[in-house]
């Protein structure tokens, strides 16, 4: 964020000395101004600020508790396939074994629900991609194969069609007996839940804070910085610089701050860190499976940031 407003702030420090020297050599200096009127600005302009601010920041925070959402669902769903469908009978009768508990077979899921299980781990990391704008081969044919991840990636819907998937795995139990009604009217409902968390996503993503609002706010804040060195100039005198830049920053970073936050699914360094959150998704999904092969734990930076 310091690196946005540097210039902005270096401007605004040439600005200052340009009024002290303007000031000294000349009390009838044309750009000497009152310090009235800017007071009563910097309070409109305070508020404003704010309120902007708080609409982006309910919509990075609704942007977290959808992914939250999406981690708790993803979870529970990797549970339930893996521990509800009478998938035993069938991978014993295709072995010729005799069927064992869940505790004689702790990591050797059937590969059906093995297979449910990464089409849900491949959504989170389909949805990550498209909140980004990125593309989403790479993780797919990790994840899915190349066959799978090449008929995916011809659709325009790619989480959509993943969680169709699932959802006709979960039906073909059904009708084969693997669970019932009930069950399967529990799995649905979770899915219904990642779709409503997908779907608010995308409308933050596509729906940005109106426009007229950035504009207005962009356009008064650094007008506003820009003269306040030549209203403060006659109070402060020599101090003007320190003062201007202080309260200049003040004004740039809150305006910096929300325009980072109207969309939390980039990549800037106050965004989400969707990358980290897919991961820790990804290790619950591979840990319901059994796997021993995790993806890292995502280790923060020197600034203690995500990506």
């Amino acid at each position: 964020m310091q690196n946005t407003i540097l210039v902005a702030l270096a401007i605004i420090v040439a600005l200052s000395l340009a009024a002290v020297w303007g000031y000294r050599r000349s009390d009838a200096f044309f750009l000497c101004l009152s310090p009235v009127p800017f007071s009563l600005i910097g309070v409109a302009l305070a508020i404003f600020a704010s309120f902007r601010n708080n609409a982006c920041y309910e919509r990075y925070w609704e942007g977290r508790k959808q992914w939250g959402v999406l981690t708790a669902t993803t979870r529970d769903l990797a549970r339930y396939v893996v521990t509800v469908p009478r998938l035993d009978d069938a991978l014993s009768s295709a072995t010729g074994a005799h069927p064992a508990s869940d505790a004689a077979h702790p990591g050797s899921p059937h590969p059906d629900a093995r297979h449910l299980v990464m089409l849900l781990t491949a959504f989170v990391q389909v949805l990550k991609h498209q909140l980004r704008g990125t593309d989403p081969a790479g993780a797919l044919r990790t994840l899915l194969g190349e066959a799978q991840a090449a008929e995916i990636m011809r659709l325009a819907y790619r989480p959509h069609s993943l969680l169709m998937r699932v959802q006709r795995q979960m039906t073909a139990w059904h009708r084969d007996g693997r669970i019932g009604d009930i069950l399967l009217a529990t799995g649905l409902a979770h899915l219904d839940t990642l779709t409503q968390a997908a779907g608010a996503c995308e409308r933050i993503r596509t729906t940005p804070v109106p426009y007229p609002y950035e504009v207005l706010l962009h356009r008064t804040t650094y007008f506003y910085c820009v003269l306040l060195p030549f209203g403060l100039v006659e109070s402060t005198g020599w101090a003007t610089t320190v003062v201007s830049v202080f309260i200049a920053y003040a004004f740039l970073a809150l305006h910096t701050i929300g325009g980072e936050l109207e969309d939390p699914f980039g990549q800037d360094a106050n965004d989400l860190p969707l990358d980290a959150l897919a991961i820790h998704i990804e290790r619950a999904m591979r840990e319901a499976l059994g796997d021993d092969a995790w993806p890292p734990v995502p280790v923060p930076d020197a600034r203690h940031r995500l990506d």
